[in-house]
């Protein structure tokens, strides 16, 4: 009998060591580590995750356009994706579903020189405004010069590839699209250059959920979804509740951005995080992929409930 407990102890154990590795979640993040994400590395770093029963690694992409990719093709649980991209993402066909909202406000920005002439975005006419990359920012871009009784031909377009601040603050460019309000306009003030943002969505641009998690459409039923959701409202709320706290959680975890740049960008970055993750707000998700087929970007905008969800 003693020897018999013996193995049903073993094999309750094994049992147990199973279901722990079982609970192992790949999160695929958007970029490298920074501030935009300081949900889910404080629900890593205070212990969050691991109390929902949940072993999360955190995975760096050495290509941001990857991470809804790989989850799409099941090499992934969950990616830090973006609004703007689910909509032509799933007008492609990609089997991807929103699960939750990481930054519930847009970070995107039109920027230019606060001690420059331009004051209001009319001023903009004949002038040069660099970009990194073209599609949505392109359509951002033109609506909010439609906003201001401009078109697009009112101003010459520059790639400047990812140089923005360094371009305006160069002279290269008059202004630049695509900057976030919470990097950008603090990297420039620390470099002596002071910023002047007009947001888009005080511009005509609906206003959109900048960051997301998704995950694969057909595997809502994984228990270990609703465990992240839950584990980074509990983050969210402690993250809002003791700020100061959670930077010294997040530096242990990313040493490395223990700079001005970062710490401001924090800041900042705190009043803009979704404090009840798992909510959808179906009237912004129609409103801006109606906004998506007036600018050409997708075809059709099927039912929201097909591709974003609130996990109950």
């Amino acid at each position: 009998m003693k020897k018999l407990g013996m193995l049903f102890g073993a094999a309750m154990l094994a049992s147990t060591l199973q279901v722990q590795a079982a609970d192992k979640l790949t999160v695929l993040l958007d970029w490298f580590a920074n501030p935009d994400h300081a949900p889910i590395v404080v629900a890593k770093a205070r212990g969050f995750f691991e109390k929902e029963g949940l072993d999360v690694e955190l995975i760096e992409p050495a290509d941001p356009s990857m991470p809804p990719k790989l989850v799409a093709a099941g090499q992934g649980d969950i990616a830090i994706s973006y609004q703007q991209t689910l909509h032509p993402q799933i007008d492609e066909g990609m089997p991807l579903m929103r699960i939750g909202t990481l930054v519930s406000t847009p970070l995107n920005t039109l920027i230019v020189l606060e001690d420059g002439p331009i004051k209001k975005i009319a001023d903009l006419k004949g002038k040069r405004i660099g970009y990194s990359t073209s599609g949505f920012e392109s359509a951002m871009l033109g609506k909010m010069l439609s906003n201001a009784g401009l078109s697009s031909d009112d101003v010459e377009l520059i790639n400047v590839n990812f140089s923005l601040s360094p371009s305006l603050m160069a002279g290269q460019v008059d202004a630049v699209i695509g900057g976030y309000r919470n990097f950008e306009l603090n990297q420039m003030e620390i470099e002596g250059a002071k910023g002047r943002a007009f947001y888009p969505e005080e511009n005509g641009v609906p206003v959109y959920d900048e960051l997301i998690y998704v995950a694969h459409k057909d595997k809502l039923d994984d228990p270990r979804l609703k465990k992240f959701i839950s584990a980074i409202e509990a983050a969210t709320v402690y993250l809002l509740n003791n700020p100061q706290d959670s930077w010294k959680s997040f530096l242990e975890v990313y040493p490395n951005l223990d700079d001005e740049l970062n710490k401001r960008a924090w800041a900042d970055t705190l009043p803009r995080f979704a404090s009840r993750p798992a909510a959808l707000d179906i009237g912004r998700y129609e409103r801006f992929a109606n906004f998506l087929i007036e600018q050409g970007l997708i075809k059709t905008a099927p039912p929201v409930e097909t591709y974003a969800v609130e996990l109950r």
